[in-house]
């Protein structure tokens, strides 16, 4: 099995998938002239022309706006964003339309539309290009909410994505472009709605998802050296979530830590803990915690941002509480 970047793989995925059906096309910022603000569409305007991999201006409610429309006649957008940061300007478009229209016209128009591009922190970008968004838009019905952590995810996962008749946000890092990972050179489709144990372990279940389970795979390493066996479940899909994954997990480790780039009020913890008390309380041999970002926008001071960011630490500590260690 060959070995890729994040950004290969995101590559690959939408290339194969424009090969098989001529109705699939790409448009954003930089995604055609310049390969994609993070290269992640190099090569492709080449093969497929700017009629299928179009440049956009600045204008994200617009083009996200065409992508909508574009359902209605047959075509299965793929819209990138330089940032999710920017959807911010049309999230109009996602929720009031993309997310509704099939509810809203009786099941005539579906809305086979991907949005992706890069969420949370990349480093020193400041408060307003370091914000997670995985929670908003997990909170709309209609739309489902993808957020891979490694190569062969985000391959498998997009190309599903792109078949889905139904609207995606598709979420990856600007500091995961670079990863690398074995893909497999046959094709190859993920279930979306699935989650994967990364670890097997019996002392305690950590639940996480996207470039922050980093986190906990470190601990897990640490945490092993005293003992304590981690198991790791990747979410891979907040929306729909794999409830059932979680459940058996935490039935088995008695224990649940919830690792999330992402503020502390409301988020995809939150919902997990809720239903992991409300379903399975009697299984909980320690009250569950989740790790978040502080409650504060993200600070530019490096100093600072690394104590707003959670890290392995955090986890091996919030481990060893469950534990009563």
């Amino acid at each position: 099995m060959r070995t890729i970047q994040f950004r290969e793989a995101i590559c690959e995925a939408m290339s194969e998938e424009m090969r098989r059906d001529e109705a699939v096309y790409l448009m954003g910022e930089e995604v055609a002239e310049y390969n994609g603000a993070y290269k992640a569409s190099k090569g492709m305007l080449d093969e497929f022309g700017p009629d299928r991999v179009i440049d956009t201006p600045i204008a994200e409610l617009g083009f996200g706006g065409i992508g909508v429309g574009s359902t209605m006649t047959g075509c299965r957008p793929i819209i990138e964003y330089m940032t999710f940061n920017f959807s911010l300007v049309g999230i109009d478009q996602i929720i009031n339309n993309a997310a509704k229209i099939r509810q809203m016209s009786g099941g005539q128009f579906p809305c086979p539309i991907v949005f992706r591009g890069p969420t949370a922190s990349a480093g020193q970008l400041g408060a307003t290009h370091s914000q997670a968004f995985e929670n908003w838009f997990a909170n709309t019905p209609g739309l489902k909410v993808i957020v891979p952590s490694n190569p062969y995810d985000a391959k498998g996962l997009l190309k599903a994505a792109i078949r889905d008749n139904d609207p995606v946000i598709f979420m990856e890092s600007e500091q995961m472009y670079g990863d690398k990972g074995e893909v497999p050179d046959g094709e190859y489709i993920l279930p979306i709605g699935v989650a994967e144990i990364k670890r097997e372990g019996t002392d305690v279940t950590i639940v996480s998802f996207g470039k922050i389970i980093k986190e906990a795979y470190k601990a897990a390493d640490e945490l092993a050296k005293d003992g304590i066996s981690c198991e790791i479940i990747d979410l891979r899909t907040v929306r729909p979530m794999d409830h059932k994954a979680i459940m058996d997990s935490v039935k088995k480790t008695n224990r649940l830590v919830i690792l999330e780039e992402a503020w502390p009020f409301g988020n995809v913890s939150t919902e997990i803990t809720y239903q992991v008390q409300s379903q399975i309380f009697d299984y909980l041999d320690a009250p569950i915690i989740k790790i978040n970002t502080a409650d504060t926008p993200a600070p530019y001071s490096p100093v600072l941002f690394a104590e707003w960011l959670p890290n392995s630490e955090d986890v091996i500590k919030a481990v060893k509480k469950v534990l009563y260690r």
